[in-house]
């Protein structure tokens, strides 16, 4: 469904950040991407969508190369893919029902869009995802207003309300604590699974990739170094992934 071809990305010429990937996402479940920083997860995770341009290859959803898209078709194509930021990207000064409702933005008109005015339809489906992700009573609260992990439910809400392809996380637990990390994990484990959406997720915590992860890509260096089940994650392999061992005492 998803298929990254031979994909790099270089910021200085000569020095690239992501070297010759080449993965097929499947139509279901959670793949983590985890790695040492800098070796190019998020940079990874955003040439999909192409926040970030690639510098070669291909990204190719449905048969469709992204990469090659002009803007106008690439705006189309992006409704399919929903993404999760760390930082959640809200807009703080709205509802949590705007904000959820943003995620159709792309799919009403300017007007529309200007005025807020969005169909009965997509409004019953942001009160839905609003009793899916714990936020029921939320909706006419301002998102400053909220802590961080009820913002990256909202976050969550708003990729799901696009109905996506594909949903990307990058680094969605990285600025909670433990307890709503594993939360949010939970939260986007069940979405893979009901809505049968696959997940990919750029991650720091070995651990929660672990016990959550359907596979795990590890990557070093711009490449990728290890791709299988969890249970397949030896010391060995994160000694490869992260360098040296002192840190798996």
């Amino acid at each position: 469904m998803l298929s990254l071809k031979h994909l790099s990305k270089s910021y200085v010429r000569g020095k690239p950040v992501l070297n010759d990937i080449s993965l097929d996402i499947a139509a279901r479940g959670i793949t983590a991407i985890i790695g040492p920083s800098g070796t190019g997860k998020s940079t990874l995770i955003r040439c999909i969508n192409r926040l970030v341009e690639p510098s070669a290859g291909a990204v190719v959803l449905d048969g469709e190369d992204l990469v090659r898209l002009p803007r106008k078709a690439l705006r189309l194509a992006r409704r399919r893919i929903g993404m999760v930021f760390q930082e959640y990207n809200l807009v703080e000064r709205l509802t949590v029902m705007e904000n959820v409702l943003s995620g159709r933005l792309g799919y009403v008109s300017a007007w529309r869009a200007w005025r807020r005015r969005f169909p009965p339809e997509d409004i019953a489906r942001a009160f839905e995802l609003l009793e899916v992700v714990g936020l029921s009573g939320f909706a006419q609260s301002r998102a400053d207003s909220l802590s961080g992990g009820q913002r990256q439910r909202v976050g969550i809400a708003r990729a799901v309300m696009q109905q996506p392809a594909v949903l990307l996380a990058d680094e969605p637990t990285s600025s909670l604590d433990p307890k709503t990390s594993v939360e949010i994990m939970q939260l986007l484990t069940d979405i893979a699974r009901d809505r049968t959406i696959p997940i990919v997720i750029n991650m720091h915590d070995v651990e929660l990739a672990k016990r959550f992860a359907d596979r795990i890509v590890g990557m070093a260096g711009g490449r990728v170094v290890f791709d299988g089940p969890p249970d397949r994650l030896s010391d060995d392999t994160l000694k490869t992934i992260y360098g040296g061992e002192d840190w798996l005492q």
